[in-house]
C-alpha cells in the first residue's frame, strides 16, 4: 500500500453507465505518480471510458477520480497537465500539422522544436493536410504532439495501433525518454501487452467494469511458475491437487503447469513426486494476463 506521502491518481468507487448499460462499476485503483501503467483488458472491457473518465472528458455518475487529491471533472487546473491520446484523435478535413500545433499550443506550453524534430523522425510533412495521412502517420502525428506538449500526465488509448515496428520503437524511446526527464505519469492501454511489458512497470487489468489485478509487473509476473515436467509415467491433473494450478497440458509423459506461488515450496512438492527432469520456463506478461484471467472464470 503506498504511503499517504506519495503522489497518486486515486479512483474510489468509480461507475459509469450509458443508459442502461453498465460500463464501469465501483472501480478503484491507485496510480503512482511517476510509473507507467499498462491498462489491459478484452474488448469491452470499458478501457477507452475509463481513459476518458481519467482526462475528465466524461463525468462518472459515481465515485472519485483524484489527481494528488484535486478533482479532475471541469478542473482547468488539472486538465491542463493532462494530455489525451484517443484511439481516433478529431481533427477537421483541410487541418494541417502544424496548424493542429499551433492550435494545442493555445492550451499547452508546447514545444515546436520538439515537435518537428518527431515529425521529421516519423518522415511526415507537417503542411500537409492530416486527410491524407494514413492512420498510422495520423497516430505519428498525434504522438508528436503528445511528446512536445510534455505533460504531466499522458494517457494513451491503443497506443501502438497503426504503428509499423520502426515507429513503435521510436515512440516507446519518446515515452522512457519522457518518464525520465520530467516524471511524467504515462497511463497506456493496448492489446500488444508484449510491448506494454518493454516500458511499462505497473498494470491493471480491467475485465467486465472492474480491475481483477493490478500491481508491480515484475513481482507479480514472479508469482507465477511455468514447468515442463517429465515422469517415467502417465500424470493427471489430480495429481497435482495439492498445488494452485493454473493450467495444465500433457503430451503422453510430459506434463506442462502454471502455478501461483512461492518458488521453493512449488519446487519442493514438485521434486518429492520423482520427476525424471523439471526445465521452469520463463512466463511473460501476455502470458500472465491470459491466466490471471482465465483463473477467475472470465474467459470461460
Amino acid at each position: 500500500m503506498m504511503s499517504m506521502e506519495e503522489k497518486m491518481i486515486k479512483i474510489t468507487n468509480l461507475s459509469k453507465n450509458f443508459g442502461t448499460k453498465s460500463v464501469l462499476k465501483n472501480l478503484s485503483l491507485e496510480i503512482k505518480e511517476g510509473s507507467i501503467f499498462g491498462l489491459v483488458g478484452i474488448n469491452g472491457a470499458g478501457k477507452s471510458t475509463f481513459l476518458r473518465l481519467l482526462s475528465g472528458v466524461y463525468k462518472a455518475d459515481n465515485g472519485t477520480i483524484m489527481y494528488n487529491d484535486e478533482e479532475v471533472y471541469e478542473n482547468e487546473k488539472v486538465k491542463k497537465q493532462i494530455f489525451f491520446l484517443a484511439d481516433d484523435p478529431y481533427y477537421t478535413v483541410n487541418t494541417k500539422g502544424i496548424d493542429l500545433f499551433h492550435l494545442y499550443e493555445t492550451f499547452y506550453d508546447a514545444d515546436e522544436e520538439v515537435f518537428m524534430k518527431y515529425m521529421d523522425l516519423f518522415r511526415l510533412n507537417p503542411h500537409k493536410a492530416i486527410n491524407n495521412f494514413s492512420k498510422g502517420m495520423r497516430r505519428q502525428l498525434f504522438i508528436a504532439l503528445a511528446i512536445s506538449v510534455k505533460p504531466r500526465y499522458l494517457l494513451l488509448d491503443e497506443a501502438f495501433d497503426g504503428l509499423d515496428p520502426l515507429a513503435r520503437l521510436a515512440f516507446k524511446r519518446a515515452i522512457i525518454d519522457l518518464n525520465a526527464e520530467s516524471k511524467c505519469t504515462v497511463i497506456i492501454s493496448s492489446h500488444s501487452l508484449r510491448e506494454l511489458e518493454d516500458i511499462c512497470d505497473t498494470f491493471g487489468i480491467l475485465d467486465k467494469g472492474y480491475i481483477i489485478s493490478s500491481g508491480e509487473i515484475n513481482e507479480e509476473i514472479e508469482k507465477l511458475h511455468k514447468y515442463q515436467i517429465a515422469f517415467n509415467k502417465e500424470m493427471e491433473e489430480n495429481d497435482f491437487s495439492d498445488l494452485d494450478l493454473l493450467s495444465f497440458t500433457k503430451s503422453g509423459r510430459i506434463v506442462k503447469i502454471v502455478v501461483k506461488g512461492e518458488s521453493e515450496e512449488i519446487m519442493k512438492k514438485l521434486t518429492d513426486m520423482k520427476p525424471l527432469l523439471i526445465d521452469e520456463i520463463e512466463i511473460t506478461f501476455e502470458e500472465f494476463f491470459i491466466y490471471e484471467v482465465e483463473s477467475r472464470g472470465y474467459l470461460r
